[in-house]
């Protein structure tokens, strides 16, 4: 039975049981087995405040999945997660965001969001018929921006890899994963209570996820967990 709401941590019983079937053995498999990499070309595309996004496009089909990188990031830092959806029939377009590889745009304090947008856009008019976002850090947040600006129906779902919405998460238009370490942490201390209160004001189909450790956002693909965060991406982005 899958349900509207569902927070998971890593000592929750049935979710570890759960997650011992098919769908995380296979994304095991997938990560474990050596492979050619799925084919791969640059494209770039407008904003709609004039700026110029770069990102590098893997596989085919009519479900898109753009990958907005953190801040220690850049759209290359996806290419493992990317031939991973590849191989579960996503079309994948990962960016670099204005300022980052040959990525501009105008604006003192940068709209990332508008990236995100035009990402969701490319797709939409090279024959994706949903379009969903994975975010890290900054990344996520401004793919929540997104979400939050977009016209109904734009981005389906979102993964939030460490962070959370900039606006507020009331008023997301898209169901949405949350995953984050239980200790990591910035300056102000651990980002769980934030995104946790952002969480709460999700009124779409949510789940959170708060495992062990301290890795942040993309960091986590760095730790043993690596094998269970993308399985949780694949299970919601694949879930009916």
């Amino acid at each position: 039975m899958e349900l509207t709401s569902r927070v998971a941590t890593i000592n929750d019983v049935p979710v570890i049981a759960a997650l011992m079937k098919v769908g995380t053995l296979a994304v095991l498999c997938l990560l474990a087995t050596p492979r050619i990499a799925s084919p791969q070309q640059t494209v770039t595309f407008a904003t709609d405040d004039g700026g110029r996004v770069c990102a590098d496009l893997y596989g085919r089909g009519t479900r898109g999945v753009v990958l907005a990188h953190g801040g220690r990031f850049n759209k290359e830092s996806w290419r493992v997660q990317a031939d991973t959806l590849v191989a579960y029939g996503f079309r994948v377009l990962a960016i670099d965001f204005r300022g980052y590889g040959c990525s501009t745009g105008p604006g003192k304090d940068p709209p990332y969001d508008k990236d995100v947008l035009a990402a969701v856009r490319y797709l939409k008019t090279h024959g994706a018929t949903t379009v969903s976002v994975v975010g890290g850090s900054f990344g996520a947040a401004a793919s929540g921006d997104a979400s939050i600006e977009s016209k109904p129906g734009e981005i389906d779902r979102i993964v939030f890899l460490g962070a959370a919405p900039n606006l507020s998460a009331e008023n997301l238009k898209s169901r949405a994963l949350f995953i984050l370490a239980r200790y990591d942490s910035d300056d102000a201390g651990p980002r769980l209570p934030a995104v946790r209160a952002q969480y709460e004001k999700v009124a779409r189909q949510k789940e959170l996820i708060v495992l062990d450790g301290t890795a942040h956002a993309q960091f986590l693909f760095q730790t043993d967990q690596s094998a269970r965060v993308m399985h949780e991406i694949v299970r919601f982005l694949s879930s009916p």
